[in-house]
């Protein structure tokens, strides 16, 4: 029997469904007058599980159809508490009766407690109807209007700023260089085929990194191609720009019948030609596997570069010919000042004193990635240069960034890697907005909660521990958390040396920001963070300490909560 996960997308439909299930079963056959009403509400939630489970792969889903997953999600919360409540009331283990009046009591108890199931399933059934054709009622009104405007991936704009106007792309250029000519600047002349893979988490600056190793070195070669694959490939165009790139000639409308025709052409054209093609934002094996063959295994001293954010697809990279993995850096504080003041400041202007302060935290809290530096500095440009605005942004970053034009690039590379994930990785990921920014997070701790709150559960040859401990490994991997407790280097299967982790400020402010758009945390005593518009809680992270309010709103229905989780000092729960 498949295991009945939470679910950020899902809520708690599938522990639903199971429950639900099971007051179909021989044990609670009693109750003949609700079990029609349960199997039709079965099947409209088994239905509405697989929507739901759809449209969490939506990166930008509309408003309507957003609040209907909200309306959803919640109803299934409901539910759960009603028929686990049911249930206890109900069940058949409880301790009989001794004498005649007790059995009368417990009779008529039981009696009243399935008149209130019966009433209650009819009123979830009914919510859960009127819901969904509100949503066809209106979707229908709108559905003229569904067209989106295309968004500029802002790492693209980088690749073709000047190398003068880049900080801190020196060093690793010429690392990766040095990579490709082992050391004796003449390699690029040798018979044999080089590769580096650039591996780091979003916003780092790889394809910028890739881009300038690529314009310094291209010239010397008679074929060379830069193409990014993304994180939902079409092969053929892929390989129709390669070839286009490669033979110089345009096949972007090439009618060729298959990926293999295709590979066979590009093969063709370089057999015996010195090439030099970066591949940039691989996010699968699935797609290396297949551009691969497009590289011919000639001896003209060719060059192949692949970006990635995943630690186990940079090895799969380098593996094809033994070549080397490169793990980018965070810009050092030094770089970070100078690109920030860059884009706040004119060439003879110095960073006021009085914001020297707030500047340097700003810094430290974007920990060098420059995306990040990149996207504040454009938020702040367009604020008066005042300390208390300073500060307040500075309070803001990893506790759900107020959006704004300015990090709007950021949060997009940030959802990249989320909607990336399979939906019990979402959940585990999104889970982590319940500690404070620059928590250091215990993996054996971690794993216990996500146990505890139902995303984890024993699979196949595998215990729940043993599977919590893979889900963890498998963020190491894609660098959505930062290893801080390990032995040894990361790769491959090393990854049970990691102990620790800590989420990135980035990666925070997105993932706080989606637990309280999804109702999947509500957020206390941070500075910044609202506590979003639903009442009931579901996770409750209390987070004591620095200016943030430690007292609970009375607004706040907690009756519902699946979870408390109390950071710092002692708050005041009404």
């Amino acid at each position: 029997m498949e295991a009945a996960l939470v679910s950020v997308a899902t809520g708690v439909l599938k522990p639903v469904l199971g429950k639900l299930t099971a007051l179909l079963g021989d044990e609670y056959k009693r109750f003949t007058t609700v079990r029609k009403e349960i199997k039709s509400l079965t099947h409209e939630l088994a239905a509405m599980e697989a929507f739901l489970l759809k449209m969490s792969e939506d990166e930008d889903p509309d408003a309507q159809d957003k609040a209907w997953m909200n309306e959803v999600r919640e109803l299934s919360y409901d539910m759960e508490d009603a028929i686990d409540d049911f249930m206890q009331n109900v069940d058949d283990k409880d301790a009989k009766p001794d004498g005649f009046m007790d059995k009368i009591k417990s009779s008529l108890g039981k009696m009243k407690a399935r008149r209130r199931i019966g009433s209650e399933i009819h009123d979830l059934k009914k919510q859960i109807i009127e819901v969904g054709e509100r949503n066809e009622r209106y979707k229908s009104r709108t559905a003229f209007s569904n067209t989106k405007n295309a968004t500029v991936d802002p790492r693209a704009l980088f690749m073709f700023e000047h190398a003068s106007k880049l900080v801190g792309i020196d060093e690793p250029k010429a690392e990766i260089i040095n990579l490709l000519t082992e050391g004796d600047g003449c390699a690029l002349t040798q018979e044999q085929l080089k590769m580096v893979s650039i591996v780091g988490s979003g916003g780092m600056g790889k394809t910028t990194l890739a881009s300038q190793v690529y314009q310094q070195l291209k010239a010397k070669f008679e074929c060379k191609a830069f193409v990014s694959v993304s994180r939902n490939p079409d092969m053929m165009n892929i390989l129709r720009t390669i070839l286009s790139e490669v033979s110089c000639q345009n096949y972007a409308h090439t009618e060729a019948g298959s990926i293999q025709q295709l590979i066979s052409k590009i093969n063709d054209y370089r057999a015996e030609k010195r090439y030099f093609i970066v591949i940039d934002d691989i996010w699968d094996s699935k797609t290396w596997d297949v551009i691969k063959y497009a590289f011919p295994m000639n001896r003209c001293g060719s060059v192949i570069i692949t970006t990635t954010r995943i630690i186990d697809v940079a090895h799969l990279c380098r593996s094809l010919i033994g070549g080397h993995v490169y793990n980018i850096r965070p810009l050092n504080m030094a770089h970070s000042r100078q690109l920030f003041h860059r884009r706040l400041f004119s060439s003879d202007e110095d960073c006021p004193s009085y914001l020297e302060k707030a500047s340097n935290e700003i810094l430290k809290k974007c920990d060098g990635l420059p995306l990040a530096i990149i996207a504040i500095s454009g938020l702040l440009a367009n604020m008066g240069r005042t300390e208390h605005l300073w500060s307040q942004v500075k309070d803001s970053i990893g506790h759900a960034l107020e959006r704004n034009p300015s990090v709007d690039g950021m949060i997009k590379i940030s959802s990249l890697s989320y909607f990336d994930l399979p939906p019990h990785l979402k959940t585990c990921l999104l889970y982590l907005s319940i500690f404070p920014e620059d928590s250091v997070v215990m993996r054996r701790d971690l794993v216990w909660r996500w146990i505890a709150e139902g995303f984890v559960h024993k699979e196949g040859k595998y215990s729940a521990y043993e599977l919590g401990k893979r889900y963890f490994n498998e963020l190491v991997n894609r660098s959505l958390i930062q290893p801080v407790k390990f032995r040894g280097p990361l790769s491959l299967d090393k990854y049970d040396k990691v102990f620790a982790c800590r989420v990135h400020d980035t990666i925070l402010d997105f993932i706080v920001s989606k637990s309280i758009e999804e109702n999947f945390v509500t957020f206390i005593g941070s500075p910044s963070v609202t506590i979003g518009t639903q009442s009931r809680v579901r996770r409750l992270s209390i987070q004591v300490g620095g200016k943030g309010n430690s007292l609970v709103p009375t607004s706040l229905i907690l009756s519902h909560a699946r979870s408390l989780n109390v950071f710092g000092k002692t708050a005041e729960i009404p």
